[in-house]
């Protein structure tokens, strides 16, 4: 472990909240498909946060480290804040310019709670087993998640004028994704979750997350009435362009992130630094006001 890093620390959940009514639609004035991008993150967040929630909950008695059920029981609360923050940013800063999240926000909540929730097994062993599944899947959305909330962290976001306040959203957000990096990680170790099957959960989480991320930009841009309606070809090479202007990550900076998750010497605590996000959560706006 690096000599500046805290160590292991209480992960805690922060009661933050935020005003949008002054966040203009485009949060960063030159960046509007980059703006988009990011913003359709709160049309996957809410409900995604809630099953990792729901699926560690139903792990939870099965857990007999201490230490380990500290950590997961830190995680749950943590991640039922995203979940709740991201939520208001639908209706309180989509909804409010004109983007009605709700048909979309209704397919996130199908794909978590029906395709990906617990269904009825045979046997015990057969339901474990379904829980292992979802372990192994959030352990590789939660190292996406650790590489952009340190992507997050070290963005130019401010340079491109982006919104103080959409950028302490996902700032906090990205701290508390790289404070509670290695617990996802651990609780897939924990139930035996081996190298293919973790590579393979990785596979289907990249290939997901880049498609429901490319289908949700598109759903705000088409309710954009400031933008001309473009199709996923055009949308892409917009991505293309926010990348190169350092709006948003690059694909070679993806993939880079992917593939370290796919050695065999991967630990999470490569992707970030605790003692940055805990500097940041000590200066976050809505941090400090929930500390107030």
């Amino acid at each position: 472990m690096n000599a500046h890093e805290p160590g292991d620390i209480s992960l805690q959940a922060r009661n933050v909240s935020f005003d949008w009514s002054s966040t203009p639609l485009h949060w960063m004035p030159s960046e509007p498909v980059a703006s988009h991008t990011v913003s359709a993150l709160n049309l996957l967040l809410p409900e995604g946060e809630r099953w990792f929630c729901a699926t560690y909950t139903e792990a939870l008695p099965l857990i007999a480290d201490a230490k380990l059920r500290e950590d997961v029981l830190g995680f749950i609360g943590q991640e039922a804040m995203h979940a709740e923050t991201h939520n208001v940013v639908l209706y309180d800063f989509l909804d409010a310019h004109g983007v009605d999240p709700r048909p979309f926000a209704a397919h996130a909540e199908y794909l978590m709670r029906k395709v990906l929730g617990p269904r009825p097994a045979a046997t015990p062993t057969a339901q474990k087993q379904q829980l292992v599944e979802r372990i192994a899947l959030i352990g590789a959305i939660e190292h996406l998640t650790a590489f952009l909330g340190d992507y997050a962290l070290n963005s130019r976001w401010d340079e491109l004028g982006g919104d103080a306040t959409m950028i302490d959203l996902y700032r906090w957000h990205g701290a508390e994704e790289v404070e509670h990096r290695n617990v996802a990680h651990d609780v897939a170790m924990y139930f035996g979750v081996g190298y293919f099957r973790r590579n393979v959960a990785m596979v289907i989480a990249f290939v997901a997350f880049m498609v429901l991320l490319l289908r949700g930009t598109r759903y705000i841009v088409t309710q954009d009435a400031s933008m001309k309606n473009r199709g996923y070809v055009r949308l892409w090479l917009g991505w293309l362009g926010a990348t190169r202007r350092g709006a948003l990550p690059s694909l070679m900076q993806m993939t880079k992130g992917v593939a370290r998750y796919l050695k065999p010497s991967y630990t999470p605590e490569n992707e970030g630094s605790t003692a940055q996000a805990v500097a940041y959560l000590a200066k976050s706006p809505a941090a400090r006001a929930a500390h107030r």
